[in-house]
């Protein structure tokens, strides 16, 4: 019965795709030069990755990225030229709407630590949870902590901001609890729960309720970098859009935050980094000599050809939906990645990515033609850069959450905010003819 319900579900599921263009639907919320459709307006983040010219096409131009009007190169420069950590003052920038001033934020990083602990029946509920996908686990996680709060359905701004920094503060500790349980079952390593430590930024504290006291400064200044540059990317993103459509109903925090993590756990969409990591991992062993760029493009010509790696004619990590010229987090995470990689002795490894990245971007225009302008993006060199620090895989993802959680609050607590707001409802076209209804006996 299921195989004979599956193969109804295939030709019922058949819809002219021509019906799109002809009906004026914009599908995936896409306009025909692949923008995003307008649903909103928001105070919060600004992605800028083209123009337009007097006739309204699009101008490639060098991306930029806007947290509260203030660029993140900006933001991320002040920081690390102070060699300080800097994911607090985003959150607190997020979160407010403006940048806190010394003994704020001070105040700020003694909530977060104050609240990154877990309840001791939180603790126990991970260390129960069967499985081995980390995202699975945040998500029931965040689910369970409904149950752990007192007042969790009020949505009322100090409430609202209560509960978006005590998410922001926990993330980290239930990412690092979760995974440490799954060592532990998977690969019978001895358990670690390490509590959160006081003057530690959330960067150091999660490599320290990783791996313990195992990680350098530079590691910890770059998952600070990391977490920066994935706090917010405008409204439009997938996930961020999954939490402000659930939070439109009036629904409580947890379920809606609950919601943006199940969207971000799809693979195009969180994932991309595995797959870029994947496809390197890939190249690094068919590729017999990284210096040769002509090698390397042989080689990515068939992949584009669906002649080699997978058979999907992707070279992941190229290309973005709205940047153009050029990805800002890329651009910063690229120079963090050479130091990382002059620290830890790879920087071949490293060299090789640049080719690949250089190379990869011409071979398209050569295969593909040059309908768009491509660039690396943030995915590109993330993976490299876990490895580096000593991330695992399994929680790549996760670590995308960890840092995205400020931003999705922030975006919730503007949606249950502003005035006239309206519970987000888009309409869709049925493309079905009516038909007239045939009694069962004579079916």
């Amino acid at each position: 019965m299921i195989y004979k319900l599956s193969d109804e579900m295939k030709a019922c599921t058949k819809i002219d795709t021509e019906l799109f263009k002809k009906l004026d639907v914009k599908r995936g919320l896409r306009n025909e030069d692949g923008t995003g459709v307008l649903a909103g307006l928001t105070n919060i983040g600004d992605v800028v990755g083209y123009g337009r010219d007097a006739e309204g096409k699009l101008i490639p131009t060098e991306g930029r990225l806007y947290y509260r009007g203030y660029e993140i190169q900006d933001l991320a420069d002040a920081i690390l030229k102070e060699k300080r950590f800097g994911f607090e003052e985003v959150a607190y920038l997020l979160l407010s709407g403006r940048l806190p001033d010394k003994e704020e934020l001070q105040s700020f990083k003694e909530i977060i630590c104050k609240n990154m602990p877990l309840e001791h029946k939180t603790v126990m509920h991970i260390i129960d949870l069967e499985g081995n996908d980390i995202m699975n686990i945040l998500a029931r996680s965040v689910l369970e902590f409904y149950t752990f709060d007192d007042n969790p359905d009020d949505t009322s701004r100090e409430n609202l901001m209560r509960q978006s920094i005590e998410l922001t503060s926990k993330f980290p500790t239930t990412i690092a609890y979760a995974y440490n349980m799954f060592r532990h079952n998977e690969h019978g390593r001895t358990l670690h729960l390490r509590h959160p430590q006081e003057n530690l930024s959330i960067a150091e504290n999660f490599l320290f309720m990783l791996k313990g006291n195992e990680y350098t400064p530079l590691e910890a200044r770059t998952l600070d970098l990391m977490m920066m540059i994935h706090a917010e990317h405008g409204g439009g993103n997938n996930s961020t859009f999954t939490v402000r459509v659930t939070s439109s109903t009036g629904t409580d925090t947890y379920s809606s935050i609950a919601a943006g993590i199940g969207s971000l756990k799809g693979p195009k969409h969180g994932g991309a980094n595995i797959m870029v990591k994947a496809m390197i991992d890939h190249l690094k062993q068919y590729i017999k000599d990284w210096n040769d760029e002509e090698e390397i493009a042989a080689y990515l010509t068939k992949i584009l050809n669906k002649k080699a790696y997978n058979k999907t004619g992707l070279i992941y990590g190229i290309g973005h939906a709205v940047y153009t010229l050029s990805d800002p987090r890329a651009v910063l995470l690229k120079k963090m990645a050479a130091a990382l990689a002059e620290e830890k002795g790879r920087m071949e490894e490293y060299e090789f990515l640049q080719r690949i990245e250089r190379v990869a971007i011409e071979t398209v225009y050569k295969v593909k033609g040059k309908g768009k302008t491509l660039c690396a993006n943030v995915d590109f060199y993330s993976g490299f850069v876990y490895d580096m620090i000593g991330i695992p895989q399994e929680i790549s993802t996760p670590l995308f959450a960890m840092a995205r959680i400020v931003g999705w609050c922030a975006h919730r607590n503007e949606e249950l905010n502003f005035e006239g707001r309206r519970i987000i409802r888009p309409a869709y076209k049925c493309a079905t003819e009516q038909k007239t209804y045939v009694p069962i006996a004579d079916r």
